[in-house]
């Protein structure tokens, strides 16, 4: 691939090309679009209204009026663009519109709303209609009933071929060498219906039957027709024993409530299993990817026709902009791949929800309505409060949040201990201490924290034994010494930052030991003065990593006591929790996976096999441990790679602990073997968590790329977690909770500045940004002279 070509974006084009861009000798003059849905009619229009001199042709299986559905909503942001880059396509669709603000929840039989979120929407077979006219009078042909020619012929008889020929794209499969497309099936089968009244809002029904769960996503698109989609897990539909001839009778009949005991129609609708289509690259050659052919999100967040819109808007104005084929195509992937991202992320989430929708059933009818709006992470617990602050201050109230606290603010008691607050600080190896001795830098680090505002300050993994260290940089509980110096630290928060709580972590290395600090290369062996590693099985972490031996019943026993004498220890120091590290492929983490655990003796093998060890030594320091302080345990709820745990898993083995005693599951994922493949994104564990605690019962504390306030409050508000721990923003902001809760007006008992910070927890002043705005610019005035005159 060539560098980043010149005016290439990462975000979405707000204002697309120049209408009328000056036509470049080389641009593409001869066109073939493969699909004649909304992206491929939109791409030739655009197309040809920038240069009229191209020859465009469009290809189109079907009839002008076979369609799949019935209703496209589109975004406010997506109208923009369409109506800066072609006024009239704009125009038309707003003579077609319904608009409507409200979205209605219904679950058990009661009916929440919430309003403020401005859907627009029109029937798919006017949307084509309008495409279609627009085509027809700049000149665009428009060739129905007829199969595209094979695609490698259309490359070579044309400058540019758009494949915007859907989800089943046959150009996508002629060079899927080239695409590498990875195609998921999700877990629910859906069919598209249509009802002949208009729904006076976005509607989620739920109806609860004898062979499980089904969900009817509802919405007008004109004056007297609404969308209906009905859905639900494969096996639930297997066990309904759903048929193609009956099944509009009998959805009609489910939820008859939302239909007010009208009938379902339909279009030759079958039933379907969404598919997420992902492609490697977007293009080859002169052969292009357009909408659904190059990406595919779950229609539970509206987007489809959507992202084939913007993507022919971001096509059109890079084939302007761009010197030559070659760098516009790359221009238009490097501009829309992210955005494409962020929406599959978004739409995953969405889907997630909607398949595990069962593990929410028991949940108030009104936390479960901001639960379902909150799914997808894009409507946030801030943003809702923007779009409707009655539902979501009735939503704080059943939570229990008194008023003006934001939940994130409320407290959460774990046996004998209750946190003022729902922010921990979460576990960071800071790789300071000298022979395990926490110093002065971990009375820093953490105080500094501690003064912050969290409820809980946890300290990075502190090692039970000398060998247990992942570093020579790592703080330990194997002396009497490291036992006083973190003493000295459990004081100063107790006294500095009362109402703080602090936490150890209590954890060994095993096979990922003796490596170098972070910052001189992150699990790299030590160049000198290595200890020798043990684990459950004698595998290394990676290529050239030490490899350790396999533990003996002996050294088990061994192992179980220098995690009771470091507890003792512990409790001495004045911790108030602690916590047991099987995460990470750390050595009780290497227990529980059965891609570290090859054991064959009683402490390997099955899942209650492989949790073995790991509760017994919980069982030990349960005994150990004060009987009014908590303990929690961190786990990896899947490793990221193939044959590894699973989110099921993650579930029994957090319930395997909660009935050992454990009063909470920290759930984080992956580093447990080297070639993992993790799906970054905002909050991407909380799904994770969510499910423990949903499905296990326990409860769990959230991790993972989780930045903002609103992100905290969004999860706990919907009870996907209790507690929320943040590493990194702690790490650039050290009183993040603090200036969370000055952000959010808050002064109440859940957060409370030291005395001495008390004058700054008001943001300071900046420069002036009132300052009277220029009545007139020069173009304005009747005498402005035109550039370069």
């Amino acid at each position: 691939m060539p560098p980043a070509p010149p005016g290439a974006r990462g975000t979405a084009r707000q204002a697309t090309a120049n209408p009328h861009p000056p036509t470049k000798p080389n641009g593409p003059l001869r066109v073939a679009i493969v699909g004649g849905g909304p992206g491929g009619l939109y791409a030739a229009a655009l197309l040809k209204r920038l240069d009229p001199s191209r020859n465009i042709t469009v290809w189109e299986r079907n009839t002008p009026h076979d369609t799949f559905g019935f209703g496209v909503v589109l975004s406010d942001e997506t109208l923009g663009g369409i109506e800066h880059a072609d006024p009239e396509v704009y125009a038309a669709l707003q003579a077609e519109f319904v608009r409507w603000d409200d979205i209605d929840i219904v679950h058990r039989g009661i009916r929440h709303t919430s309003t403020g979120h401005g859907f627009a929407a029109l029937g798919r077979r006017r949307l084509l209609d309008i495409l279609h006219h627009r085509c027809r009078s700049l000149g665009v042909e428009l060739r129905f009933r007829e199969e595209a020619p094979d695609p490698a012929r259309l490359a070579q008889t044309h400058d540019l071929v758009i494949a915007a020929d859907g989800v089943h794209s046959t150009t996508r499969t002629a060079f899927a060498d080239v695409f590498r497309p990875h195609i998921t099936a999700h877990r629910c089968r859906y069919i598209w219906l249509a009802a002949d009244f208009p729904f006076d809002a976005f509607r989620f029904e739920i109806a609860e039957t004898g062979q499980g769960v089904m969900q009817l996503h509802g919405y007008p698109y004109s004056a007297d027709a609404s969308t209906v989609i009905v859905e639900m897990r494969e096996e639930v539909w297997r066990a309904a024993g759903f048929d193609e001839t009956e099944s509009v009778e009998r959805c009609a009949k489910i939820f008859a409530d939302a239909l007010g005991g009208r009938p379902l129609r339909s279009n030759n609708s079958a039933w379907t299993t969404f598919r997420t289509v992902v492609n490697e690259r977007w293009s080859h050659g002169n052969v292009v990817l357009l909408g659904d052919a190059a990406h595919t999100a779950h229609f539970s967040i509206g987007s489809g026709t959507k992202l084939a819109v913007e993507d022919a808007l971001a096509l059109a104005a890079c084939l302007s902009e761009q010197p030559t084929l070659t760098y516009a195509l790359h221009a238009y992937e490097a501009e829309r791949r992210p955005v494409v991202a962020s929406t599959q992320r978004a739409a995953r989430a969405s889907l997630e929800w909607f398949e595990n929708l069962a593990l929410y059933l028991r949940q108030p009818p009104r936390q479960f309505a901001f639960n379902l709006l909150t799914r997808s992470r894009r409507v946030t617990h801030d943003n809702l409060r923007l779009r409707d602050a009655h539902f979501t201050e009735a939503v704080e109230r059943g939570f229990g949040c008194p008023p003006g606290t934001p939940p994130m603010f409320t407290p959460f008691r774990l046996r004998g201990l209750t946190l003022r607050n729902r922010v921990v600080v979460s576990p960071m190896d800071m790789y300071s201490a000298a022979d395990g001795l926490p110093g002065d830098f971990h009375l820093v680090h953490l105080g500094a924290r501690a003064l912050g505002g969290a409820g809980l300050v946890m300290t990075e993994m502190v090692c039970v034994s000398p060998e247990g260290r992942i570093t020579p940089g790592c703080a330990g509980l194997w002396s009497g010494r490291q036992a006083e110096a973190w003493r000295r630290i459990t004081d100063f928060v107790h006294t500095r930052a009362p109402g703080t709580a602090v936490g150890v972590q209590l954890g060994h290395s095993g096979r990922k030991g003796s490596t170098r600090l972070m910052w001189e290369g992150m699990d790299e062996p030590l160049d000198e003065d290595n200890w020798p590693l043990v684990a459950p099985s004698p595998l290394p972490y990676k290529p050239g990593s030490q490899t350790p031996r396999e533990l003996s019943r002996a050294q088990l026993t061994d192992l179980r006591e220098q995690f009771t004498a470091a507890a003792v220890r512990a409790a001495r120091a004045r911790f108030d929790l602690l916590e047991l590290h099987c995460a990470h492929g750390y050595l009780l983490s290497g227990f529980l996976s059965p891609l570290t655990n090859r054991r064959t003796d009683a402490y390997g093998g099955t899942l209650e096999k492989r949790l073995r060890f790991p509760l017994e030594v919980f069982d030990a320091v349960r005994a150990v441990w004060p009987e009014d302080r908590p303990m929690t345990v961190r786990i990896s709820a899947t490793d990221w790679a193939e044959g590894g745990t699973t989110a099921q898993d993650a579930v029994a083995i957090a319930r395997a602990f909660a009935d050992h005693g454990a009063d909470a599951i920290d759930v984080s994922t992956g580093q447990v073997v080297a070639d993992e493949e993790p799906e970054f994104g905002r909050s991407y564990q909380t799904p994770f968590a969510d499910r423990v605690r949903n499905e296990a019962r326990v409860p769990v504390i959230a991790v993972g790329a989780i930045s903002s306030w609103d992100d905290v409050n969004s999860l706990i508000l919907a009870g996907r977690t209790d507690l929320c721990a943040l590493a990194r923003p702690h790490l650039y902001d050290p009183h993040w909770t603090l200036h969370a809760a000055a952000e959010q007006g808050y002064e109440g008992p859940g957060v409370v500045w030291p005395p001495q910070y008390r004058a700054g927890s008001r943001p300071p002043r900046t420069g002036r940004t009132d300052a009277p705005k220029p009545r007139l610019t020069l173009s304005d005035l009747p005498f402005a002279e035109a550039p370069g005159a």
